[in-house]
């Protein structure tokens, strides 16, 4: 299903994700960042995920677990800016590798269509990003991009 593509350049530490969904930004933005919403789309479908922390402002705080059947994965980060329905930079953190912290800035831009979602990550070093890469990150990004497009079609 998924329309998502992912870029991951050899030899960089940058990945970089692009989806067109159909929606305007102000409800893509919405359901981004609306905590009770976050859970139902975000890491791959055959994990459970506990939002504790979704404060989306600038300076504002983030933690989710996923969980599965062999363990826990904890996830945070903190925003640094934040522009209603247009942008978001903020770092995100895997616990399990701690201090391989990222920058991300994902941009919303309209479309004819509706909206592209425009995501860059930029990895501490290429090994970080390469790590990230085999324990699965490009599975859990199609993953959560797939929710994201069929939550989009049924909060409509």
């Amino acid at each position: 299903m998924s329309g998502t593509t992912i870029n991951t350049p050899t030899g960089t530490p940058f990945v970089e994700v692009i989806r067109e969904f159909d929606a305007t930004p102000a409800r893509l933005f919405r359901i981004m960042t609306d905590r009770d919403l976050v859970a139902q789309w975000l890491g791959p479908r055959e994990l459970e995920a506990t939002v504790e922390e979704y404060d989306v402002r600038p300076g504002g705080k983030y933690r989710y677990i996923h969980r599965d059947d062999k363990g826990e994965y904890a996830f945070r980060g903190v925003f640094h800016a934040v522009e209603q329905d247009k942008l978001v930079i903020q770092t995100f953190e895997w616990e399990g590798a701690p201090g391989e912290v990222c920058l991300e800035k994902l941009t919303l831009e309209p479309t004819e269509k509706g909206v592209r979602l425009h995501q860059q990550s930029v990895f501490p070093s290429v090994e970080a990003r390469d790590q990230s890469i085999e324990h699965g990150m490009e599975y859990g990004i199609n993953d959560s991009m797939d929710r994201l497009a069929e939550l989009l079609a049924k909060e409509s």
